[in-house]
């Protein structure tokens, strides 16, 4: 890798580490192969990494996909100290413990690709912030947009949203994380694509508990519509811009998450809907919902910036068990009528 453009030539990287072994690091390891990096997978346990290595597949996170010959494994973080870019995809709220334990091995200058959708509960923080208090020297990335793990895993056609600050180095990771069947689009709003990532699986469960109580087609337009203009609010109360969340990885993330019950928020809703309780809905579930862990600290981050969010708000109390899924229809139905804007 060259930290600085070479005369005549871009910067370039040739080894990838990514760091978390669930669906969605599974899948970008495949997207790297693809891209020709030489590619390592980490994952936190020793059994699961001499599963993947003896099977060719993650039939615990990932089932129904061969990985490709040329991808690595380990349990060991040591084993990525020489990678040239570092994807880091554990849930966000093992991001911070994932980062830190990285930092003895980390390289300065060495780039992060944050794969993680959320807001660390406690600190109310965004991926990034998080990436500047662990890995201070390491350039951010944000890779968010419309993607289920198991299509992107089998080269399925995608598109997503990258976000650096620096343009210079967004380009060379546009171009290095190109492959065939996975295309990203460069944007500058880190904070944009982050607070869009973040909330939309938070609206997510709503939709989930929409479909659930069968309230029909019109509804769940509205939840997604209006769910969208409080993305869009919190996105700009943090920082970022309209256009971004009205991009990739904030409108084309929460159509594709409330539009399947493949989305594992969603799927949450509709148990919820269903009438499951919180935990009946979670249980025996291996991939983590980012949704219901996001949820108290996008309310709580909302109330602090003044922000409305009914939607993300009630869905919030639902999950900590403040009122009920009716409390929760009756009390979005039931706002004070007001001119519809964003």
């Amino acid at each position: 890798m060259t930290n600085e453009t070479a005369p005549g030539g871009p910067m370039e990287f040739r080894t990838a580490g990514v760091i978390g072994a669930g669906a969605w690091g599974t899948a970008l390891a495949q997207v790297c192969v693809r891209a020709g990096l030489d590619t390592t997978l980490q994952a936190r346990e020793p059994q699961l990494v001499e599963t993947l290595a003896a099977t060719r597949a993650n039939d615990l996170y990932l089932p129904g996909v061969t990985l490709a010959e040329d991808l690595k494994f380990t349990a060991d973080l040591a084993d990525l100290r020489d990678c040239d870019l570092i994807l880091a995809v554990p849930p966000a709220q093992h991001m911070r413990g994932a980062l830190t334990a990285f930092a003895p091995y980390h390289r300065a200058g060495v780039p992060v690709v944050l794969c993680s959708k959320g807001v660390e509960r406690g600190t109310m923080k965004l991926m990034t912030e998080v990436l500047a208090e662990t890995l201070p020297d390491a350039p951010a990335a944000v890779l968010s947009g419309p993607s289920f793990a198991g299509e992107v895993a089998r080269g399925l056609p995608t598109a997503v949203t990258l976000a650096c600050a620096d343009p210079v180095l967004g380009q060379a990771l546009l171009n290095t994380l190109s492959a065939p069947g996975f295309r990203p689009y460069l944007a500058t709003d880190l904070i944009g694509a982050e607070a869009g990532g973040a909330l939309k699986n938070v609206l997510a469960i709503a939709c989930g508990v929409s479909e659930g109580r069968q309230l029909g087609r019109s509804a769940h337009a509205a939840l997604i519509t209006r769910g969208f203009a409080e993305m869009t609010r919190l996105a700009v109360a943090m920082g970022g811009q309209a256009e971004t969340v009205a991009g990739l990885c904030g409108l084309g993330d929460l159509v594709l998450t409330c539009s399947s019950p493949q989305s594992r928020n969603m799927s949450l809703g509709l148990a919820l809907g269903q009438g499951q309780t919180v935990e009946q809905a979670l249980a025996g579930k291996r991939s983590v919902a980012e949704g219901y862990e996001s949820a108290p600290a996008v309310r709580e981050l909302a109330a602090r910036l003044g922000v409305e969010t009914p939607i993300a708000e009630g869905i919030a109390a639902l999950l900590a068990g403040e009122i009920t899924v009716d409390g929760l229809i009756d009390g979005l139905l039931s706002r004070p009528l007001k001119a519809e804007r964003v």
